[in-house]
């Protein structure tokens, strides 16, 4: 009998492991729920929920070919005792996932002990490539398996497959009360990652690559994709192909030609935590490592919970903390205030903030932590200013007005510039001398000879090699 072991990649369509263990006709599915991995750096029930809603829907459609998901619930390790002692001669059919430490420690020594006998085949998905990584032509490769043909369905079991651990519906029924979905969150599924997709490409797109901006027109301007493929309900493979297409007929060419780019950028920078695992909590140019080293959780408190007396950043962290997802631009934003004004260590800010996102992905979240902290080495410091971002994408006020309703009446000059006196919260730090300081420190490291040989190493690394012909 065949197993599959579901991580993420909760989709029938276009999944290897699902459909290669198919072929058996006889196959069992199993989702490991580890409570430790959704309290771990960046986890939460925010992204829990998203999955729950991926698993829900990928059990109703599996259901149509004699199979379901059955749950076990505890780590890796203590998965592969119990695969030893019920099923001791399956073979392990699993995609490969780029993820936190915890994860990827169990992930490995599980596959190891797998491998010795020859009973686990291990799959590469969504561009991120294992085997011969070569950053000279990582580029190239990923453009070959984006136009490799989607894979089919699986096939049905022949017979129905039970098992001693619980179904899906059972282990939902005895979850927490305190697990509940924000409605105003996104919907798991891969039908509603369909749905968005065809609703973007068709029509959303239009305007995208310069409405992804403001944090008034992304929500409907951007693909809303990210929890989608984050989660894996739709493939990136998938996704590609159906961009491809569209390119053909589409009058917004220009829009999705930048959608496009992005596509290619989201593995870009998984890779880099593939490639190097410590970048987790280590900063990817050394001679940053103990750039900030003492924090301070009173500011990081304020910054968090959008108190820290500017209002368009708390406008973006309330709308965030509420809909769990805002555009790229507002989270560069958010991070810089915390690295650059706050001067708050990024490996403290960062779970914090990768916890409100639904569409949280360790190996983006972490790489433009990292670019936005200004610790790469090989990406130029940008202290964004709060003050210029208001004015910029929320000129009217119309933003910071619908997040922070005591706000309402007041001048939008007042509010752009943050001077509200006892109309709102005091501001926590002084937007300018913390610029400079920031800015003056940062560039006294990286002036140094020694920073520029340490930056081509971390360039020869993880540096895009992307042509801007290559198709």
């Amino acid at each position: 009998m065949n197993i599959v072991i579901l991580h993420k990649d909760f989709r029938i369509n276009d999944n290897p492991a699902l459909f290669y263990a198919s072929l058996s006709r006889k196959y069992l599915i199993i989702y490991p729920y580890d409570s430790h991995y959704w309290m771990t750096n960046g986890y939460s029930n925010n992204q829990f929920n998203f999955t729950l809603e991926c698993l829900k829907e990928l059990n109703e459609k599996l259901g149509f070919i004699n199979a379901k998901i059955h749950i076990f619930e505890g780590n890796l390790s203590k998965l592969k005792i119990w695969i030893e002692r019920s099923h001791p001669e399956c073979l392990i059919h699993i995609n490969q996932s780029t993820d936190i430490y915890y994860y990827r420690e169990l992930l490995f020594n599980f596959k190891k002990y797998f491998h010795r006998t020859g009973r686990i085949k291990i799959y590469e998905n969504f561009g991120i490539q294992i085997k011969n990584y070569n950053r000279e032509i990582w580029s190239k490769n990923w453009f070959r398996i984006m136009n490799t043909a989607t894979l089919n369905s699986p096939l049905e079991n022949i017979v129905k497959v039970t098992s001693t651990l619980p179904t899906l519906e059972q282990f939902s029924e005895g979850l927490p009360k305190i697990i509940l979905s924000n409605s105003s969150f996104q919907k798991g599924g891969e039908s509603e990652a369909v749905k968005i997709l065809d609703s973007f490409i068709d029509s959303r797109v239009n305007g995208y690559s310069k409405k992804m901006s403001s944090p008034i027109e992304a929500e409907f301007s951007c693909s809303r994709l990210s929890p989608h493929i984050s989660h894996g309900s739709i493939s990136m493979r998938f996704i590609y192909q159906r961009l491809i297409a569209a390119l053909e007929y589409s009058e917004y060419k220009k829009d999705l030609l930048s959608f496009k780019k992005r596509l290619h950028w989201h593995c870009h920078f998984i890779q880099k935590l593939q490639t190097e695992p410590e970048i987790e909590y280590k900063s990817m140019h050394p001679m940053f490592e103990n750039l900030r080293s003492e924090s301070n959780s009173e500011l990081i408190e304020k910054w968090i919970l959008g108190e820290t007396g500017f209002p368009f950043l708390d406008a973006c962290m309330i709308f965030l903390r509420k809909k769990g997802w805002i555009n790229f631009r507002m989270r560069a934003m958010i991070m810089s205030f915390a690295s650059y004004n706050l001067w708050q260590p990024w490996q403290k800010t960062s779970p914090l903030l990768a916890e409100l996102f639904i569409d949280y992905e360790p190996g983006i979240h972490i790489s433009q932590v990292q670019m936005q902290s200004g610790v790469t080495g090989i990406n130029l410091p940008r202290i964004y200013s709060v003050i210029k971002q208001s004015k910029d994408q929320d000129p009217y006020a119309q933003f910071i007005k619908s997040q922070i309703h005591s706000l309402k009446r007041i001048n939008t000059r007042n509010l752009h510039n943050a001077e509200l006196s006892d109309y709102y919260i005091n501001q926590i730090v002084d937007l300018n001398s913390s610029s400079k300081k920031a800015r003056e420190t940062i560039w006294s490291i990286r002036s140094s000879r020694q920073f520029k040989i340490l930056a081509k190493d971390v360039y020869s690394k993880h540096g895009s090699r992307l042509r801007r012909k290559q198709k």
